[in-house]
């Protein structure tokens, strides 16, 4: 076994990399750039190199830089984690030169299906059922328009070399495809290097199921069942679960099984994934194989109890796989939320900056429940905008679906997180969501379901009363709080009322507690509830129980009451006398500012271009400039008809939030 490996890679998948590393009693090398000197990968490892500066093409996927570091620190072995150069074939290639095992499939297997052009070729030769599209390369925007017309739109138009929802695009006309092909072609050259476009054809209704697999060097491969993956934005997974609560048995022994002699076709050797588009009868088609570790591998090794990373590096190192197929059970069930550094209320566009408060729940595993997640980042560290925007992969299992779906909301109520725009808020409401309770989703769910962007969560009125309860609760604890500190001023200890009014949500509740040393009874109109906690005031999580059930609010304080965040929906609840209520009606509405006639940076970023100049008329949908931030370009658009009356930007300008691009009369 290998006594000393080097992660090439950053952030979260590092970190997990180093866990079991770890556990297997193996040292650890980290590499690093400018902007992650103080990481948490950096920390985690036994020794760390610096290689550049922060941009990627410069840092982590230099080949030269990655090999001096391996011969400074006598590395026998590289992981190289997901994305960068984790199905770099020429960085394997200079692995196998040196000496170095790479962690990782062959060299041929990365060539033949890292490639998304030459895997769709061999799975058709292997009569795998392919979807329709031109594996070609694509010379220039008009030829992909040309191309996309004899596919028939829609189509996807795809990086050769991508992954992760780099350097991908849905084109539904000629304008699309020529605007698609040039933005995917520009993504794909600065994340991997490699700017191949191809193009095929964009099923619609689709489900997107993957299958893990994972083979050895001397003939042995399995299948470790499916992940359902179809909870997608901007062809980028958000939220994953295994198995998928769509196939039946004969649908997933077919799609292993196939997915297994695909692997075996190529010689491939460590873990791998298959991945498949599956339409409403169940008829799957291959899409492409990736030759590395998923981001989603956790539900996987959740459900099934195998270590995907320990098991890499056992076949790197020679060994063959301790276990057949008929081992390989599914045991329960597992949810992934991936939270990211993006503002849902801003169409998802990337945040940076610092985490002034970073507090996941706390890990655990029981045989009727876990909760994991797999992090790169601390309290107090930053979020760049150099890399990829995901902060961390939290986890939850079960033993069936529904109850790993509760386990998943209770986790992310108490998840704390602030300083930065991220998307809790997005993942409770979709774990809420009928139509994925249900389990009856396609990959069009966000598009379908959020046709404007996310505008946060109504509560139901079950909710809301259950927070006015929690929360008048929680005010008269902090209001007898109040009135000992002033009693001690004075001869008397102010005395702490019974009757409050609750206001959130546009309604007002009449709220009578009636406390003892346990916790309130709250009667709300017809409702009576009982309250208990062990919260204080002051705390930013508050964990209570109503009638028995748990209730997890995230509470900051306001005048006269709260600010509440739960499960997608952030409001302000007023907690007020009788006579505060009645004067509370009288105050003035402060409305917020109007900035209707301009065009503000919706994320800290860098001005690629500018489409339009002062005196243009433009239209709805109208291009009117690019920002590039986290490796992703972002086209902002005209939201109606209008002139352009000033440009404050120009190409090459790094903004901040809301600063103004351009002006309109």
């Amino acid at each position: 076994m290998f006594k000393k490996i080097l992660i090439a890679n950053r952030g979260e998948i590092a970190c997990r990399v180093i866990k079991t590393a770890r556990k297997m009693g193996i040292q650890t090398v980290a590499i690093y750039s400018d902007a992650d000197k103080n990481a948490l990968h950096v920390k985690m490892a036994d020794e760390a190199v610096h290689i550049g500066p922060p941009p990627a093409n410069q840092s982590y996927i230099v080949i030269d830089k990655v090999m001096d570091a391996i011969k400074q620190t006598g590395a026998e072995a590289v992981h190289p984690g997901y994305g960068f150069l984790s199905e770099n074939s020429k960085f394997a290639e200079a692995l196998a030169a040196a000496g170095v095992a790479f962690i990782g499939p062959p060299t041929g297997a990365i060539e033949k299906m890292g490639d998304k052009i030459t895997s769709k070729k061999i799975a058709q030769e292997a009569n795998v059922s392919t979807v329709p599209g031109y594996m070609g390369l694509i010379e220039d925007a008009e030829d992909a328009v040309k191309i996309s017309n004899q596919v028939g739109y829609p189509v996807m138009i795809k990086a050769s070399a991508g992954g992760g929802g780099k350097g991908m695009r849905i084109a539904w006309n000629d304008d699309e495809a020529r605007e698609g092909f040039q933005s995917s072609k520009n993504e794909a050259a600065s994340s991997f290097g490699d700017d191949r476009i191809f193009i095929e054809k964009f099923v619609t209704q689709p489900r997107h199921i993957e299958i893990q697999v994972l083979a050895d060097s001397h003939g042995n491969a399995v299948y470790l069942h499916e992940r359902e993956c179809s909870i997608q934005r901007r062809n980028q997974k958000v939220i994953e679960e295994a198995p998928s609560p769509f196939l039946d048995e004969a649908t997933r022994k077919a799609m292993g099984e196939q997915s297994v002699a695909l692997a075996q076709a190529v010689g491939y050797t460590s873990a791998g994934t298959v991945e498949f588009i599956v339409d409403g009868d169940r008829n799957f088609y291959f899409l492409e194989m990736n030759t590395r570790l998923q981001v989603e591998h956790p539900v996987t090794e959740l459900i099934t109890g195998v270590d995907l990373v320990e098991q890499m590096i056992r076949v790197a190192a020679g060994e063959k796989l301790p276990f057949a197929q008929s081992d390989l059970k599914i045991n329960g069930w597992a949810m992934e939320s991936r939270l990211y550094a993006e503002d849902p209320y801003r169409n998802f566009l990337p945040s940076i900056g610092r985490l002034t408060r970073y507090r996941p729940p706390t890990e655990e595993a029981t045989p009727s429940r876990a909760v994991r997640n797999d992090t790169g980042v601390f309290e107090g560290g930053e979020i760049s905008m150099y890399y990829d925007p995901m902060i961390a992969k939290l986890c939850t299992w079960a033993p069936d679906r529904a109850t790993a779906i509760e386990e998943m909301r209770l986790a992310l109520d108490g998840f704390e997180l602030e300083g930065i725009g991220h998307n809790l808020p997005f993942l409770a409401a979709v774990y809420d969501h009928p139509k994925f309770t249900s389990g009856n989703m396609t990959t069009a769910f966000i598009e379908e379901e959020y046709p404007d962007g996310f505008e946060g969560v109504t509560l139901d009125e079950d909710a809301c009363i259950r927070i006015a309860a929690a929360t008048s609760a929680m005010h008269r604890v902090g209001e007898i709080r109040r009135a000992r500190i002033s009693g001690t001023m004075g001869n008397h200890e102010r005395h702490v009322g019974e009757d409050w009014v609750v206001s959130l949500h546009g309604a007002s509740h009449e709220v009578k507690i009636d406390a003892d040393r346990d916790g309130a009874t709250v009667t709300i109109g017809d409702a009576t509830l009982r309250v208990e906690s062990d919260w204080t005031p002051g705390d930013p999580l508050a964990r209570l129980t109503v009638d028995g059930s748990p209730l997890v609010l995230k509470v900051g304080k306001i005048s006269g009451g709260f600010r509440v965040r739960y499960r997608g929906a952030d409001i302000k609840v007023h907690v007020r006398s009788p006579r505060q209520a009645e004067l509370a009606k009288l105050m003035p509405e402060k409305l917020p500012p109007d900035t209707s006639k301009f065009l503000l940076c919706p994320m800290p970023g860098l001005i690629v271009k500018v489409d339009v100049q002062a005196g243009d008329e433009v239209q709805e949908g109208q291009a009117l400039c690019t920002v590039e931030a986290m490796k992703m370009e972002n086209i902002l658009r005209a939201e109606r008809k209008g002139i352009v009356k000033k440009v404050n930007a120009a190409g090459g300008d790094s903004l901040a939030v809301d600063d103004v691009i351009m002006e309109f009369e």
